[in-house]
């Protein structure tokens, strides 16, 4: 049984806990971002058998095989629609809002789940404008899961280091043009399972990603 009220309690709660890092740009770093019983839930969803291209190191390489929390999604598997809505609520956006400095009205939800295999790496990149904010949750419970981390840039030629990746854990930034951020190429013992969430702007043409396209956060449905 899922409650959306107790999902909002423990994103907030997570976030208000959160740790801010300031090097090499702005970040935070979350723990327990997601009730038990969503967490659970989300192992009901289907493995992606898609041969996937790796060889450009792009997500957009793979555009057409790329799943969403779509309302289809959200219509077959409660467990989405229930992080959607905490996502889309007005309490969580404020929480938001408030602990990292952005502007969220007019914004529309996007969330993408992705199943990485052995082979997958991205480029360093700083996210794309019409994005506002990126959060990536990991799910991942695999032994070698420790080492599955985003990695993290101060420009294309220079690695920082990695975020923790730990199951119900997270990193957030604000996309910016010093946000750089991908994943070098290492072995991936399983399946590296995450969340990417994004608020993005009107200007968002892919409209099938978006969990509610016709209410943008602010109004309600």
């Amino acid at each position: 049984m899922y409650s959306l009220a107790e999902s909002q309690k423990i994103f907030t709660d997570s976030l208000r806990k959160s740790t801010r890092k300031t090097t090499p740009y702005p970040h935070w770093l979350l723990g327990d971002v997601l009730d038990d019983a969503v967490l659970r839930g989300f192992e009901d969803l289907p493995d992606d058998p898609s041969e996937m291209d790796y060889t450009q190191g792009r997500r957009a390489t793979n555009n057409d095989k790329r799943g969403y929390f779509d309302g289809e999604r959200q219509r077959n598997f409660p467990s989405c629609a229930v992080l959607c809505d905490t996502l889309q609520s007005p309490e969580v956006v404020r929480a938001i809002e408030e602990t990292c400095g952005v502007e969220l009205a007019g914004t529309y939800l996007r969330v993408e789940y992705t199943q990485d295999r052995d082979g997958f790496w991205l480029e360093p990149h700083t996210d794309i404008g019409v994005k506002k904010f990126t959060m990536l949750i990991y799910l991942s419970r695999d032994e070698d899961a420790h080492g599955w981390g985003t990695d993290i840039y101060e420009s294309p030629e220079r690695h920082i280091g990695a975020a923790p990746y730990v199951c119900n854990h997270a990193l957030i930034f604000i996309p910016a043009d010093n946000t750089w951020h991908g994943f070098e190429k290492r072995p991936i013992n399983g399946i590296r399972k995450s969340l990417i969430v994004n608020y993005v702007t009107n200007e968002w043409r892919a409209r099938h990603e978006l969990a509610f396209p016709e209410q943008p956060i602010g109004t309600r449905a």
